[in-house]
């Protein structure tokens, strides 16, 4: 798995990349002779699909880690999805392994994830909160970054970059979210959740349905309705009814 990992990683250098293309296209006398040629012999990234290949590659990233491990992580993006319990073991095993070889970590997880935290045995490095996260990213040693192809699941096929200006761009990425974000101490601890019987009140707000037209469908009245209404802005600490939407996505409740 080793061997594979590190074939998976590392790039051809008997592949013709655009400047050999460049090259062979001045020497047949095509294209500016004097525009400057970009070392560019190594492409920008290396798709991996398949559980496996993907697996191999996270291990070879662990064993390359040595300084530093940059992570926009959501824990609870493989919720309700379809993936095996040992991939998700191996891929956990990896980042772990690669934390604690690194120097540093900073890990950034969206405050909707906070659930999928709290309890969870505290991992190597800082955490930070952010209300959001653009993409799920792994950078080891500012040198090699890991994206998922779908920006969201690494088990559905992830690219491998090594080009040096887009992983310090993600590098910059990250920097700029972990300012902003706020400090993951022990005394965090997940949101209260949505009661059930408010979960038909927040579907009904979010609809933008009249309150006459949800007490009727839900079969309450228009007092009841009311009243639950009150309770929902009341949990979500607001009494404007576009705030309670955002409050509610900022919580997870959507």
């Amino acid at each position: 798995m080793a061997d594979f990992a590190g074939s998976v990683i590392g790039w051809s250098d008997t592949t013709e990349g655009p400047s050999d293309r460049l090259s062979t296209s001045r020497r047949e006398g095509r294209g500016d002779p004097h525009a400057p040629v970009p070392d560019m012999r190594r492409p920008p990234g290396c798709p991996v699909r398949g559980p496996r290949q993907v697996g191999a590659a996270l291990a070879g990233l662990a064993a390359s880690a040595r300084h530093e491990l940059l992570t926009f992580d959501d824990p609870s993006g493989c919720a309700g999805r379809a993936i095996p319990e040992p991939f998700l073991e191996l891929a956990g095993a990896c980042v772990r392994a690669a934390a604690e070889r690194a120097g540093a970590v900073r890990r950034i997880v969206p405050r909707h994830a906070l659930p999928h935290i709290t309890g969870a045995p505290r991992a190597p490095g800082q955490a930070r909160l952010a209300d959001a996260i653009p993409f799920k990213m792994i950078v080891v040693d500012r040198t090699v970054a890991a994206v998922p192809l779908d920006l969201e699941l690494l088990y559905n096929g992830m690219l491998l970059i090594r080009d040096p200006v887009v992983v310090q761009a993600l590098v910059r990425t990250h920097h700029t979210c972990w300012d902003a974000g706020e400090e993951l101490t022990p005394d965090h601890r997940a949101p209260d959740a949505l009661p059930e019987r408010l979960r038909p009140v927040l579907d009904a707000l979010l609809a933008g349905l009249t309150d006459e037209t949800a007490a009727s469908r839900l079969g309450m009245s228009g007092r009841t309705y009311s009243r639950r209404v009150g309770e929902l802005f009341a949990a979500l600490g607001t009494t404007s009814r576009f705030r309670a939407g955002a409050e509610a996505a900022r919580r997870g409740w959507v």
